[in-house]
């Protein structure tokens, strides 16, 4: 039982490889991997300044991440119990959403419960055409809370409440239809799958990925008035810089002025 970090380093920047490994309970997030999933993320970044982007996926072919332990849930005992170990859930969830770079799920397997929490939490996600969703939460006698909070913007509301409400499976091709993921491909083909998604953050200012995805965060909370403001904010503090430096949008917009770079 771990949580497993491989970086690769490359010369536009580093990208990590987070992997849930419990390959023989399907990956299920017990309350030392919802602990160690917060801390890890926080020191990826905290400790590579160049970091592109984060990987996590789960280990295994069968297993994204099969959903809360169900073995330490049925000792929960009290309401102090449930929330303390959902609020661990949720707070896990809100690590990678609010993580400064974008986290690319690779979803290769089984994605229930807690564990769709988790991938739908990462920025875009990736599914292995064998790939299963489903929020079964109801057929043990809880409700679908937390970050199942953001399926509806995901999904629209009548699926979420298919979803949560039946508690049925759907399968990678449904969701994709459904948008709860970007892309379905080959088991075979997952790995290149991600790979294209990293080679496409490479041609961007990593700054500006990290001010895209902050602004975001801030779009899902105000309401449309303030969101363009907060835009308009972005874009200006965008050219910030010491004097003398060469800002980001001043090194890119210049290189494509003069047709050394390519949109």
């Amino acid at each position: 039982m771990s949580l497993l970090t491989r970086l690769t380093h490359r010369a536009t920047g580093t990208i990590a490889h987070l992997t849930i490994s419990r390959p023989t309970k399907l990956n299920a997030l017990n309350t030392p991997l919802l602990t160690q999933l917060p801390q890890a993320i926080h020191s990826l970044t905290s400790q590579n300044n160049d970091l592109l982007c984060i990987i996590l996926t789960g280990a295994g072919p069968k297993a994204f991440i099969g959903g809360a332990d169900i073995a330490e849930m049925a000792f929960l005992d009290s309401p102090a119990s449930a929330r303390s170990f959902i609020s661990k859930v949720s707070e896990a969830c809100r690590s990678i959403r609010e993580c400064a770079v974008p986290v690319i799920g690779r979803v290769n397997g089984y994605a229930l419960g807690a564990g769709l929490e988790v991938a739908v939490s990462c920025d875009v996600r990736v599914a292995s055409r064998g790939a299963v969703f489903g929020m079964p939460e109801v057929r043990v006698g809880i409700p679908s809370v937390v970050e199942a909070a953001l399926l509806p913007g995901l999904i629209g509301w009548g699926r979420t409440r298919q979803m949560l409400l039946l508690g049925e499976n759907i399968t990678a091709d449904e969701a994709f239809r459904w948008g709860l993921v970007e892309k379905v491909v080959e088991p075979e083909a997952l790995d290149d799958a991600v790979e294209e998604w990293v080679c496409q953050l490479e041609k961007n200012g990593p700054l500006a990925v990290r001010r895209q995805k902050a602004l975001m965060r801030t779009w899902e909370t105000v309401s449309l008035d303030e969101a363009i403001q907060a835009g308009v904010t972005a874009f200006g503090e965008s050219f910030e810089g010491r004097e003398g430096e060469v800002t980001e949008p001043a090194r890119m917009l210049g290189a494509f002025f003069k047709g050394k770079a390519k949109i």
